[in-house]
This record gives structure tokens, sequence and C-alpha cells, in this order.
């Protein structure tokens, strides 16, 4: 399976202001990122695949890829029958955000309109959740930073939180509860970071949207330096560390468990 990479540099929204300084930033990224990655043409909907629960679906969790994945390696990696393993009437709807979509800064305006409201609309699901890994699980609290209480879950699988230099400031404060985020701005290209984590710190200050969020990675996961602060705005019990670096082979494994864990912890009520 593959391990899934994460950007440096994000284009979330707002963008730049002048079209040779959008250039330049794409340009920077992609010599940053390297590889070959998954690309979406402006105006080219979000890629989905559903993997169907073989009973009636009554749940539906919605994933997003690293930077490295597009629907076959998401659909490879073992994600979907982890969670139909822990939650058998489960259905997984795979959502192929490209990192052109971070850049473009629209990723979660277009996640909201074509992906969640139409699973919405459907009707049947009585709780839709939204997981991903890396730089998907980036996207995941973006979606939630812009769309707060939506989602009945979040599950965090590695994340990526921005650069060292804003997690080192975090910790100088004694933590996101004590840190300063400044006054808020446009999550543009320059503060995207420092508004992220300003959702985490009111995350922190909310038991009841704190309780939607679970985080699991590898002890030896190469973005762990980060997690110490987030942390703390967690529940600890909904904290899972596994052994294992950046990979697949550790998020799915993580994912089932973590979905068990959570039916458990609400008493395994099959209704809402």
């Amino acid at each position: 399976m593959r391990a899934t990479l994460t950007p440096r540099i994000i284009m979330p929204r707002g963008g730049m202001p002048h079209r040779l300084a959008r250039l330049a930033f794409a340009a920077a990224a992609l010599l940053a990122l390297g590889g070959c990655l998954p690309t979406r043409d402006t105006g080219e909907p979000i890629a989905t695949q559903l993997v169907a629960a073989q009973q009636p679906g009554q749940r539906l969790v919605v994933v997003l890829p690293g930077r490295a994945d597009d629907l076959d390696a998401l659909r490879s990696s073992g994600l979907a029958e982890a969670i139909q393993g822990a939650w058998p009437d489960a259905d997984v709807l795979l959502a192929e955000l490209a990192l052109d979509d971070y850049m473009r800064g629209d990723a979660p305006e277009r996640l909201h309109a074509e992906v969640i409201v139409p699973a919405r609309e459907r009707g049947r699901y009585r709780e839709v959740w939204l997981a991903g890994a890396s730089m998907g699980g980036m996207g995941t609290l973006m979606y939630d930073r812009l769309y707060p209480g939506e989602m009945d879950g979040l599950v965090l699988l590695a994340p990526y939180l921005g650069g060292a230099g804003l997690v080192k400031e975090i910790a100088g404060a004694g933590g996101v509860a004590q840190w300063d985020a400044g006054p808020p701005q446009a999550a543009d290209a320059e503060h995207w970071q420092r508004e992220l984590w300003r959702h985490i710190q009111r995350v922190s200050r909310d038991p009841e949207q704190a309780g939607r969020i679970w985080l699991a990675y590898g002890d030896r996961d190469r973005l762990r330096k980060a997690f110490p602060q987030l942390i703390p705005a967690l529940p600890q019990d909904q904290v899972l560390v596994r052994e294992g670096g950046h990979t697949w082979t550790v998020w799915s494994p993580a994912m089932g468990e973590v979905l068990r864990k959570a039916e458990a912890k609400r008493g395994g009520s099959s209704g809402r």
C-alpha cells in the first residue's frame, strides 16, 4: 500500500490576490512536493466512489485521501473494509480531493456542495462522518472549521497541521489553550495554518465539539511532533497511537478500531 505524503504549501480558502503570485505559489508547491500527484482541472467535479454496505446503509463515512492518493489507492488501502468491519451498516464514500482543490482555495466548499449535501439529501443516513489521512486529515479539519458541528464525527489519521514554526509557537505559549492566535484573518495562503489552529483552540473550549473528533497515528509517524499540541484539545480516550509510520497499514486498522470504540462509548446504540 502506498504511504501518503503531505504538502508543505497548501492554497486554502481566499487565494492569492494576483495571478503571478498564484502561479509562483503553485510552482513552489509542485517543486516542494515532487512525484506524480492526482490532479483535476478547474470545474471538474470531485471524483467519488461508493463502497456500499452489504446491508441497507444507515450511516455514511466520507473519506479524503492523502496528497499522493487517488481513488484507486484509497480503494486498495483497506480502509473501506476496516470501516465496514466495525460498522456493517456503513456506506463508505471515497472522495478524491486533490492538491489542486486545496491550492485553488475552495476544497471545503466543493466538498460540501458536491459530496456532503447530496449524500444528506438522499435522506437515509442517520449519521455522516468525515475521515481523512495526512492531507485529508487537514482537509477534514478545514471542513469542520467552515461547517462547524455538521459532521456527526471526524477521524483524523495523522493529519498535516502546518509547519514546525507555528507548532513551536503554540508549544512555547504553553499549549493551544493558552496560545494567543491574534486577530482573525482570512484563511489564505499566508494565514491558513494559524486559522486552522484557531479552530482547534475553539474545539478545545467546547467539550461537545471536541467529543466528535478522534485522532489516530503511528508512533513513528513523521508528522507526530505536531500532535502533542492537538491532543490536549481532545478527549484522551479518543487518541489512538499505534505502532508504525505514516502509512495506510497503520491508518486502516486504526480506523476500524476508532469506530468500534466510538460505538462502545455510546453504548452500542443502533440509533441516535
